[in-house]
């Protein structure tokens, strides 16, 4: 064997690319061999594009996938309206003006770097350039914040700093991989150091079912699964999650072999996507598509370790890849018309609707929703309060001091998200349900005293919040996780500022909803939903 083999030998590119611009890009001579001259603005362009892209479209394959579960006998009505609504949502996003989520996430950027490309320095500062100009010219959040002390955070306001890894591979060419990384998706991102004792089939397999249980629904499926098995170090493993659930690489031999190359185990692939169909988690809210397609990349590793990656690209399905070469500046063709992936006439998806008046007084809405079980469709209309993670930090803080629960939290149900900028001329930006397990903490504490007896947002919860639920006659309304874009055209009707405007996209707000979807997903009886599915 030679002292060196590529760990990862990927296949050739068939990406479908658009040129850019063909400015800034030269060669000239340097020791006898031609050099490829790239400038900064070229590099800053590409990150802009990408960046914009990807909040907006998505790749065919991938929408492909989601009217394959309409067209799916076998696919539930759950599976269906889901699949449905992020169609709808994928469609009002390619129009460029609301991102498909509110989550517009953290930019990553993987460049490689040919032996015989020069720029002038600086690269990572030309990508970080295009990306704020992306974040700033768009209706995008702005998620990132930076540290002050150990426990005070301040928003930078421009969604930087991005994550940026550069790498030199190849000759006269630069090649990138740009991502956006939401909250949700990145969360459900998990190691397992396990010992080689694991690695017998049936042993791995009862340690990845246990896994992708705790993946739950809170990350928007149905989900690109990847998952790693090996690996020279915990964090190669979890960068190679990150690549796989991209479909970067996709063109891994499929063997392996003594010179310790990663390939991909097609036959595992298969057999857990049949593992998670049969979960019946489905796409949200029951079914069989929790996950598109599955990933299985197998590394060489230390004789003593056995790391275990596992993480999922979800519904908003946000990467692209781009490149510079001596013809100029491309990026990958995502899909512009996604309205061809639509059925011609919507039918029936996802059962009988009951249609809820929040308008009414609090006791009014808990005494309708208690007649009807868990997994019931639901379309809500009136007023709804907003608030998430600071906000509800906030609130504790009243609490703890002796102060009351404010009126607003005990008269509206309390969704819990962060919007998106908002476009000139609409009510609201992009406006998607938050990942509810995060506010788990604070159910028992705030429907003792009389609020969040409603809660509105994504994934499955803990069994605290069920147990107050049942003390206290509380409900959790599972919403749709993905279609952000379509919320905000189609439900959003109005958005108002209530307080803490100093969290910026974390304040309270109260909204005005029409026909918004949700399913009662815990009730005031104890009944969960996710539990029979082990996901509580």
């Amino acid at each position: 064997m030679s002292a060196y083999a590529p760990l990862f030998p990927l296949g050739k590119d068939e990406t479908p690319y658009r040129k850019l611009t063909d400015k800034g890009v030269r060669v000239e001579k340097f020791d006898g061999e031609d050099i490829l001259v790239v400038e900064p603005e070229a590099i800053r362009l590409l990150a802009e594009t990408a960046m914009g892209d990807i909040n907006h479209l998505l790749r065919p394959g991938h929408l492909a996938q989601l009217r394959k579960i309409l067209d799916d006998p076998e696919a539930t009505g759950n599976d269906k309206f889901v699949a449905f609504d992020l169609l709808k949502n994928a469609n009002i996003a390619a129009g460029g003006v609301l991102p498909m989520c509110q989550d517009t996430g953290t930019a990553i950027v993987l460049g490689k770097k040919g032996r015989r490309v020069f720029t002038k320095g600086g690269d990572e500062a030309a990508l970080s350039q295009g990306i704020k100009d992306a974040y700033e010219k768009r209706n995008l959040r702005y998620s990132q914040l930076a540290p002050l002390s150990m426990f005070e955070e301040k928003n930078t306001k421009n969604n930087l700093p991005a994550q940026i890894d550069i790498f030199e591979e190849g000759e006269d060419y630069y090649k990138f991989l740009f991502m956006a990384k939401g909250g949700g998706s990145a969360n459900k991102t998990y190691l397992v150091q396990g010992t080689p004792s694991l690695l017998t089939h049936d042993r791995l397999l009862e340690v990845l079912k246990k896994q992708i249980l705790a993946l739950g629904t809170a990350a928007c499926p149905p989900y690109h699964l990847a998952i790693v098995i090996g690996g020279l170090s915990a964090e190669l493993n979890l960068k190679t999650v990150k690549l796989a659930s991209a479909r970067y690489l996709d063109t891994l031999p499929t063997e392996g072999g003594e010179d310790a190359h990663a390939f991909r185990d097609l036959a595992l692939e298969a057999e857990i996507h049949k593992l998670t169909q049969d979960l019946g988690v489905g796409a949200q809210f029951g079914g069989k598509y929790f996950c598109h397609d599955v990933r299985v990349i197998r590394l060489p590793r230390h004789g003593a370790s056995l790391p275990i990656g596992i993480g999922v690209s979800c519904s908003a399905d946000r990467q692209c890849l781009g490149k510079i070469t001596r013809d100029g500046v491309f990026v990958e063709e995502l899909e512009h018309n996604p309205a061809k992936y639509l059925p011609a006439v919507e039918g029936e998806l996802g059962g009988d609707v009951v249609k809820i008046d929040l308008n009414q007084p609090m006791k009014k809405v808990l005494e309708t929703l208690t007649r009807y079980p868990v997994k019931t469709r639901l379309s809500l209309t009136g007023t709804i309060v907003v608030a998430r993670d600071l906000a509800h930090a906030k609130i504790r803080e009243r609490l703890e001091k002796g102060d009351p629960m404010p009126d607003y939290l005990k008269n509206h149900p309390v969704y819990y998200a962060g919007p998106a900028k908002t476009p000139a001329g609409y009510a609201s930006g992009s406006f998607g349900p938050t990942t509810a397990g995060r506010m788990d903490a604070y159910v028992d504490l705030f429907q003792s005293h009389g609020g969040s007896m409603v809660m509105l947002a994504k994934g499955n919860r803990s069994a605290q919040v069920t147990e107050a639920c049942k003390k206290h006659g509380g409900f959790y309304l599972g919403s749709i996780g993905g279609p952000a874009a379509r919320l905000a055209q189609d439900c959003i009707k109005k958005v108002e500022l209530l307080e803490y405007p100093e969290l910026g996209m974390e304040a309270i707000w109260k909204i005005e909803v029409e026909d918004f979807p949700a399913f009662i997903v815990v009730d005031d009886k104890g009944n969960d939903f996710f539990k029979a599915l082990n996901l509580s």
